[in-house]
């Protein structure tokens, strides 16, 4: 699908009970000029299996990129399958389907930056840090990557001026109490919820920029 004439990627949010509110701030927040974001909220309580979703969901996908933030995986399922006959890339964190075009990392700061999503991947998506040393003390970092809710950029005020060490130990308790992410979403066999794996993800990303910062 082609970008509009402006160069504004084109996404649809698909949620119920405006269950994408905090992604779409924070991409608005970081880069409103780059996109043009459409809506489809959901807010009528919906059975537990759902035999045909046509009434639920758009009559057409008009967009770059679907953002799946719906809650029935019945729905979720079967926009896959319309935007892959499209073509339209879908992302849809936390979810497990196998149709092509369909992004599903665990978290939303988990995409890869690989990802056939146009712009949208280039900017939000597993963290990326461009971090300045003086010694062990960060004097300056910047964010070039994050999460779409915002919690990479919160994390990090307050880092400079500190030791590297010290900033991998504050970072990821930062990015728990920024994550909007659901806590109650416990894995039992990693022993860890969506928060504490984005909590992990920006301690790991940090800490290789870190180490690129000390060999510059």
């Amino acid at each position: 699908m082609s970008q509009t004439a402006n160069h504004q990627q084109r996404i649809l949010v698909l949620e119920q009970n405006k269950s994408g509110q905090s992604k779409i701030q924070g991409i608005l927040e970081r880069a409103a000029a780059d996109f043009s974001i459409s809506r489809y909220d959901i807010t009528v309580p919906l059975p537990a299996i759902l035999d045909d979703t046509g009434p639920y969901l758009p009559a057409a996908f008009e967009a770059d990129l679907v953002l799946d933030y719906l809650k029935h995986p019945d729905l979720s399922l079967d926009v896959s399958k319309a935007c892959s006959e499209q073509g339209i890339p879908v992302v849809a964190s936390g979810r497990k389907m196998l149709q092509q075009w369909s992004w599903t990392p665990p978290v939303c700061c988990a995409l890869p930056k690989s990802a056939e999503c146009g712009l949208y991947s280039q900017m939000f998506g597993y963290p990326e840090f461009v971090v300045t040393l003086e010694g062990d003390i960060i004097r300056d970092i910047q964010v070039k990557r994050g999460a779409p809710c915002g919690a990479t950029w919160k994390s990090v005020a307050g880092l400079r001026g500190i030791s590297s060490r010290e900033a991998l130990e504050k970072i990821g308790l930062r990015v728990q109490f920024a994550c909007t992410a659901n806590p109650a979403g416990w894995d039992p066999i990693k022993g860890k919820s969506p928060v504490h794996l984005a909590a992990d993800i920006h301690s790991a990303a940090l800490k290789l920029s870190i180490i690129k910062a000390g060999r510059s």
